[in-house]
């Protein structure tokens, strides 16, 4: 069983936690440290907050139609917790009831899933990784993806990005696939014998 049949199976909010986790690449704790009022559901953007990051930098990020949609049913079922404005996620527990949801507990939420999943390196961090790497493989440079992900210096963006063999190769035919082209061409026509002056 993957990661992907096994949160389908879990309540709304620990869904939608993994995909704003993974949609806006947060850490742990930028995560859970998002409030009510860092939503913007009209742009689908949120914001993450510069005391929650580990650099002291503010960014807005986007998040997908799909994940708008469960966020969306999360909201209505966080009315029902609690009305009040403030951290987004909530404590359902009967002894943390309507309290922010700990880093501790995510971690717990994250460890089962993995375990259920039988993917035990599956951790809170990986859904950053793999949004991270998933932009690279899609081909955004390096800045952007820094500047996504929050980073200072690509320096520490590339410690996130994993590329296989076959991705890299892939990366580098689609973007060396004009000038590859052109060349080809070009020894294409040194190859055709030279016409003479008058010959028809």
């Amino acid at each position: 069983m993957d990661i992907l049949a096994v949160a389908a199976e879990e309540p709304i909010r620990n869904r939608v936690m993994l995909a704003l986790a993974y949609d806006a690449a947060l850490s742990r704790e930028e995560l859970c440290s998002l409030r009510t009022d860092d939503l913007d559901p009209a742009h689908r953007t949120l914001r993450v907050r510069a005391e929650t990051t580990k650099n002291r930098l503010e960014r807005v990020v986007p998040y997908s139609a799909p994940t708008g949609v469960l966020l969306s049913g999360y909201l209505a079922h966080r009315a029902r917790i609690s009305r009040a404005r403030g951290p987004l996620f909530l404590s359902e527990s009967r002894r943390n009831h309507a309290q922010p949801l700990s880093l501790w507990t995510w971690s717990k939420v994250v460890r089962r899933i993995a375990l259920a999943a039988d993917v035990p390196r599956f951790s809170t961090h990986t859904t950053r990784h793999l949004c991270l790497t998933d932009l690279a493989r899609m081909g955004w440079e390096l800045h952007a993806i820094a500047t996504f992900a929050g980073h200072r210096h690509t320096d520490s963006t590339l410690t996130y990005i994993h590329l296989s063999g076959r991705d890299l190769a892939d990366k580098l035919n689609r973007g060396m696939e004009q000038i590859h082209g052109w060349r080809v061409q070009m020894l294409a026509r040194m190859g055709e014998p030279v016409k003479e002056a008058g010959s028809r």
